[in-house]
């Protein structure tokens, strides 16, 4: 039913619950895992909004940097914990992207049959000054999303 499970992770310990749950099943089912991490652009959500600030080059280029330090921590400790599960996973990172749309994209790209993700279960103020990416990969994915909580 599920041949490739796509697992988003951020590295948190709410996150976990997601890749736990997104692993176990692609191990019980033998489906194809690619587990990804999305950063931001340097500024965040607030990026795209505004002109007001513009990084240098140094500056992007030690962003940068540090992203994918941070990216591959965050996707290395991940492959250990499939491998010692005897799950075979790719692994992504996308950079200077808002995480919802690049996901959603990449399930579609991959062909994914399944997202599993966590949700920091944000309500209220928070949740509409933060956004919750977790509600718009539910809003726009075309393939299903199970929310692991």
């Amino acid at each position: 039913m599920y041949d490739h499970i796509l697992i988003p992770t951020d590295g948190s310990a709410v996150a976990e619950l997601g890749v736990r749950h997104g692993l176990a099943l692609a191990k019980k089912h033998g489906s194809k895992a690619t587990v990804v991490t999305v950063t931001e652009p340097l500024g965040g959500q607030f990026a795209f909004a505004s002109d007001l600030w513009a990084p240098s080059e140094s500056e992007i280029a030690a962003y940068d940097e540090a992203q994918r330090q941070i990216a591959g921590r965050i996707l290395g400790a991940v492959k250990q914990e499939a491998d010692e599960m005897g799950i075979a996973v790719e692994t992504v990172h996308i950079p200077w992207r808002l995480a919802a749309r690049a996901l959603v994209e990449l399930a579609d790209e991959k062909g994914c049959s399944l997202i599993v993700m966590a949700s920091h279960g944000r309500t209220g103020l928070d949740r509409v000054m933060l956004g919750s990416q977790t509600a718009e990969v539910l809003a726009t994915a075309s393939v299903p999303v199970l929310v692991a909580r």
